[in-house]
């Protein structure tokens, strides 16, 4: 039974390691509580309050004073070496203005690219004018090094006086503090103590003004590293890491679908923790976590995850593996080459949403709306869940000025799916490995790599079954893979073992090469498909019976017709039937034979409402060929040619998927007629 702690005061308890799945928090008090490495499977964090203990917190308001203290003076010792720009002697104005330019350059340099490049600069115009300036070198040296030391010591006292600051500004309850949100208030009353003791004390009036222009500067690098600016990431991190030390930890805990609902989550560690599917919505002070490298890092998702909106959001290819995103507004986001591997897509709108090259391995897309959306090579795979998916109509391109509605399904734009008819259009036929090549493509390279990995992963079963060229010089080979293949990893070995034999020299790939047959027939696929107009297809191949295939030198392959030329769909068809009244009756009725089979498959294709024409053409073209076969089906010539009209259909369907009606009667009708071939 799941332990119940909802409403305790849990402060600093420690659950270190231990198994809480479903664990109720609702409520709780867990500021300072150590969760780490514990197991928080569906545990219930709603409406809990994370942070830092009392104790913890007096602590760091101690500290940020003394350190937001040395920044104030350290800001009065640079405007004092300023001032000295107006002294008597020669030597202290050339400190003085040495001081003046280094501090520009910094404010400049930081202000613009954050403080890290700004103590890069910092540092080489140190050198630069210390190597340039001529008389009393030893004196400026001397002068240039202290600046360089006070600037660090500077910069380093700014990062934490923030950091502390930052995490308590609630501890300084007044109305300076919360306007500049963070240090800059407390330097600034410090910075004036020390200013005035300074002056006091017979220094010069720049001892004061350094102080304000540095508090200032302060302020500002502060305001703009809550703000999420990525320019000073390097100071918000520092102050984000120490605000969280001591506070809730979660490091490397288990929170799959815990519901972090309304939760108070400051100074929060949630480093290294798995995040599947956790729920985050309303969640207080999600921006002051300390995220590690989940995608709570993302200022972005955090909002999203926060609101539930995203609409018109670009996630161009975010990591964004098992988020939680149910019943989201997504209309018109761009997830372009985004990770939504194991996400949660619940009842999530999608309308319009660009998802091209979008991996969607077992994500749960129940009762999500994709009306308008755009798939092209999305990564949907036999584990994606689209039950109840709402679904009017779908675009298989991006658009474009010239094209704004491309690839429309279903074709006729006053049709639309029924209730249920998409999950059945869309569902692959195969659990497929897509790799796309878009730059360059090198044939052999192609072969080679394939080959390797076929070798190297057997267990994978690969088999090619499409091949469609995109663009000029672009192709995506896709592959049938065996049941709980990790495709990421496939896809990663191919295109590192692929770039490698891409910069061999065609001598040192021939070595590879030798008088392998099958590298050599998949090199003339690739080939052949990248000098067709349109695409070329090649389904059900395995690498042990490439060589079967002989396309060496024809625009055709193994006497099945090319693409060099759509031909009229009704002509086609015609020439389908004359070739299919050639063929003798099945001698049984009970029993249909090549003809009849043929004749129920032209009938599915002809009458599918889904496919375009050039599709229904190129589908009927390999029934024409399967029909001149039927002659002489036992021929080891027309046993070959049959052999590739089967799997170019197979691969006809698994390119441009067809509605579950010619599914079916492709994976009944082609068995059997592979069967008549002597080829089951």
């Amino acid at each position: 039974m799941a332990l119940d702690f909802s409403g305790q005061n849990l402060r600093g308890r420690n659950f270190k390691g231990q198994d809480l799945a479903g664990a109720n928090f609702s409520y709780a008090d867990i500021r300072g509580a150590n969760f780490t490495n514990a197991n928080l499977i569906g545990a219930n964090f709603s409406h809990a309050k994370a942070g830092l203990q009392r104790r913890w917190a007096i602590f760091l308001v101690f500290v940020s004073w003394l350190l937001s203290g040395l920044s104030g003076f350290l800001w009065a010792i640079n405007g004092y070496l300023v001032s000295l720009i107006f002294d008597s002697k020669l030597e202290n104005q050339i400190g003085g203005w040495i001081t003046l330019i280094v501090l520009i350059v910094f404010f400049f340099v930081t202000i613009r690219q954050g403080i890290a490049a700004g103590l890069g600069v910092f540092a080489v115009t140190i050198a630069f004018l210390v190597a340039t300036v001529t008389g009393n070198f030893i004196f400026i040296a001397g002068a240039g090094a202290f600046a360089v030391a006070l600037a660090l010591a500077f910069a380093f006292a700014l990062a934490f006086a923030f950091a502390f600051a930052f995490a308590f500004a609630f501890a300084f309850a007044l109305a300076l503090a919360l306007a500049v949100a963070g240090g800059g208030a407390v330097a600034f009353a410090v910075a004036l103590a020390f200013a005035f003791t300074l002056a006091f004390a017979g220094a010069f009036a720049g001892a004061f003004a350094g102080a304000g222009v540095g508090t200032l500067f302060n302020i500002y690098i502060s305001w703009r590293a809550m703000k999420g600016d990525q320019k000073h990431s390097l100071v918000r991190n520092i102050a984000i890491a120490f605000a969280a030390t001591g506070g809730t930890s979660f490091r490397g805990a288990n929170l799959t679908n815990a519901d972090f609902t309304q939760a108070t989550l400051k100074s929060t560690d949630f480093r290294n923790t798995i995040l599947f599917c956790s729920r985050w919505h309303q969640a207080k002070m999600l921006d002051r976590v300390r995220p590690g490298s989940t995608y709570l890092q993302n200022s972005q998702v955090r909002q999203l995850l926060v609101t539930g909106q995203g609409q018109d959001k670009n996630f161009y290819r975010e990591n964004l593996r098992g988020i939680n995103l149910q019943s989201a507004n997504l209309a018109d986001a761009s997830f372009i080459g985004a990770d939504l591997s194991e996400a949660n897509l619940q009842d999530a709108d999608l309308s319009r949403a660009k998802l091209k090259q979008t991996q969607l391995d077992d994500t749960d897309l129940t009762g999500a709306t994709l009306t308008g959306a755009y798939i092209e090579d999305w990564g949907i795979t036999n584990t994606t869940k689209l039950h109840g998916v709402r679904c009017e109509y779908i675009f298989m391109r991006l658009p474009t000025k010239e094209d704004p509605d491309p690839l429309r399904k279903p074709d006729n734009k006053q049709e639309v799916f029924a209730d249920g008819d998409f999950a059945d259009f869309i569902q692959p036929i195969f659990d497929t490995l897509d790799l796309y090549h878009n730059q360059g493509v090198d044939p052999r390279a192609v072969a080679i790599a394939f080959k390797n990995l076929a070798e190297k992963h057997p267990e994978a079963e690969l088999e090619i079954v499409a091949m469609e060229k995109r663009g000029d010089d672009k192709i995506l080979l896709r592959a049938k893979t065996a049941a709980g293949s990790d495709k990421s990893q496939l896809s990663a070995e191919y295109f590192n073992d692929y770039n490698k034999l891409k910069v061999l020299s065609q001598s040192q790939q021939l070595l590879l090469v030798e008088k392998d047959k099958r590298i050599i027939s998949l090199e003339n696929m690739v080939d052949t498909a990248l000098k067709q107009p349109k695409f070329y297809t090649q389904g059900d191949t395995n690498m042990s019976d490439i060589s079967g295939i002989n396309i060496e030198g024809s625009s055709n392959v193994s006497g099945i017709a090319g693409n060099s030329s759509i031909a009229n769909l009704g002509t086609i068809s015609g020439n389908v039937s004359i070739a299919l009244n050639e063929l003798p009756d099945a001698p049984d009725a009970e029993k249909p034979g090549i003809k009849e089979l043929l004749s129920q498959l032209q009938d599915a294709i002809v009458q599918s409402t889904y496919l375009s024409e050039e599709d229904k053409t190129e589908a009927l073209e390999q029934v024409q060929a399967l029909a001149e076969a039927g002659k002489n089906p036992q021929e080891s010539t027309k046993q070959k040619t049959a052999k590739t009209a089967i799997t170019m259909l197979k691969g006809i369907f698994t390119g441009l998927p067809a509605i579950a009606t010619l599914v079916e009667a492709g994976n009944k009708l082609l068995p059997a007629i592979a069967k008549l071939f002597g080829l089951g």
